[in-house]
């Protein structure tokens, strides 16, 4: 099999959810951080999408799913790529139709998340908004280190939230194992600027790490601001 080589940019996620009477309601177009193969973060909106790239992603998720008779939640998962000229353009990279990783930012971040959205839909129930309820929020994944963290996960837990007492921590009670996934913070930040974007994610991404490894990447966290 040849695949065409291009020019990308990043990778999107455009997320809807359909019932079976035909009802479809889409998320947020949506940055999707990948190392190694796995989203490490995801920023939702996509910071600097233009509303014309935006648009063509959502309404092709909702075509997607509506071409193909979705029930529940579909992940469209896409390349943002320049033409020849300097254009932007979308390609569509995977589809995944369940509850998605890049979703995870609506649990704490949006009206109706992805799971209360995926039942609405599997029951044929009115599907709820999907209205963001900050102007930026981020989703960063907690893999498993190297070597098992000494610091008690409790403990772990309490020191994020004394430092940083917005971080919402989703932990799924997985046993560790070097890079799996064992859990996943939320952080909504209410300054949409490119410096607002990067202070909630440096502190979003700070979270994660101390999870992992009980250990601040940015030093002696008594520096805070």
């Amino acid at each position: 099999m040849a695949e065409r080589k291009v020019a990308l940019v990043r990778e999107l996620s455009a997320m809807c959810a359909r019932t079976p009477s035909g009802e479809v309601k889409a998320w947020p177009v949506l940055e999707s951080v990948q190392r190694d193969g796995i989203c490490v973060e995801a920023i939702c909106p996509a910071p600097g999408l233009s509303d014309e790239l935006a648009s063509a992603a959502e309404k092709l998720s909702v075509a997607i799913a509506s071409e193909l008779g979705v029930t529940g939640a579909l992940a469209v998962e896409l390349f943002e790529t320049v033409d020849a000229d300097g254009n932007p353009e979308i390609f569509v990279n995977e589809l995944a139709m369940r509850p998605h990783n890049t979703g995870h930012w609506s649990q704490d971040g949006c009206e109706t998340s992805q799971f209360e959205q995926h039942l609405r839909a599997v029951a044929d129930l009115p599907l709820g908004s999907t209205r963001p309820t900050a102007p930026v929020t981020v989703m960063v994944n907690t893999l498993g280190g190297e070597e098992a963290s000494d610091v008690p996960i409790a403990q772990r837990f309490a020191e994020v939230w004394r430092r940083f007492p917005s971080v919402k921590i989703h932990w799924y009670g997985k046993d560790w194992r070097p890079g799996r996934k064992l859990g996943h913070v939320n952080l909504c930040g209410y300054d949409a600027s490119p410096e607002g974007i990067a202070e909630t994610r440096r502190i979003a991404n700070l979270a994660a790490g101390y999870i992992v490894d009980g250990v601040w990447t940015d030093g002696d966290p008594a520096n805070d601001a």
